[in-house]
């Protein structure tokens, strides 16, 4: 039969080479899935007890983003409402709206940084942006500092007006020229702005990589499995065909 001529050729050796490929690929898989979620586990952590922590002042001294985030800071001094970017596709309870980012002058100083003031409906005509109230003279903003998350674009275009899709430190630095800090203030104490700042709280997808370091090593252990069933019933069938075998003898 052609089958089994075929089967008689196949190297005894390959099945074993592909199942421990397949074993070592999957177990790999699921032990970087579970660095992943290890990795994020400890930036949960860093992030609730930074939101528990007293505000670090942030001042014009220049900052590494690693050592604020996360963190409670405030930041005192002057909103600058001609260079607010208006963030697209923000709803919440169901209603489009956006989020007010305005850059704040630190006190004494050239140096800016970057609010999230809170959100503001769009309203039924996209063509009449939202009118934002926003403080006078001097304020100080408490919030957590973040790190705009990245994001991938279909097209290369950058915006020109106030609304925009995305936004990362080094486009708003490029397009608004102005000395910004790495970060940016997601901000918590209300100001009188009628801006809604209800934050929901920060997932960092760790039940999400254990989830996948289950499925991983699943497989694994389902290849294994698999090698074994059929690996001892191959050699239960050729001992089986050894002993039906005709002896020889006359």
């Amino acid at each position: 039969m052609p089958n089994s001529s075929v089967w008689q050729r196949r190297p005894h050796w390959l099945p074993t080479v592909a199942a421990i490929a397949g074993i070592a690929l999957t177990a790999a898989a699921g032990n970087w899935q579970l660095e992943r979620a290890h990795e994020k586990q400890r930036l949960q952590q860093a992030y609730e007890r930074g939101a528990a922590d007293a505000p670090v002042a942030l001042s014009a001294a220049p900052v590494e983003a690693e050592s604020l985030l996360f963190r409670r800071v405030e930041a005192t001094g002057a909103f600058v409402p001609q260079a607010a970017v208006l963030l697209d596709n923000k709803v919440v309870a169901g209603v489009a709206g956006y989020h007010v980012i305005m850059p704040l002058r630190v006190a004494g100083s050239q140096k800016y940084v970057l609010v999230n003031r809170g959100w503001v409906a769009a309203g039924a005509d996209r063509n009449r942006l939202p009118d934002v109230k926003t403080p006078r003279g001097s304020v100080t903003v408490v919030g957590v500092a973040m790190r705009p998350g990245r994001f991938l674009e279909l097209s290369g275009e950058q915006p020109t007006g106030p609304v925009w899709q995305n936004l990362t430190i080094e486009r708003y630095r490029r397009r608004m020229q102005l000395d910004i800090q790495p970060v940016v203030i997601e901000q918590h104490n209300d100001l009188g702005d009628g801006l809604a700042r209800s934050w929901s709280r920060h997932d960092f997808g760790v039940a999400r990589h254990y989830g996948y370091a289950v499925q991983w090593f699943s497989l694994c252990g389902l290849m294994a499995f698999l090698y074994v069933f059929f690996h001892a019933k191959r050699a239960r069938s050729e001992k089986d065909h050894e002993n039906s075998a005709p002896s020889g003898r006359g």
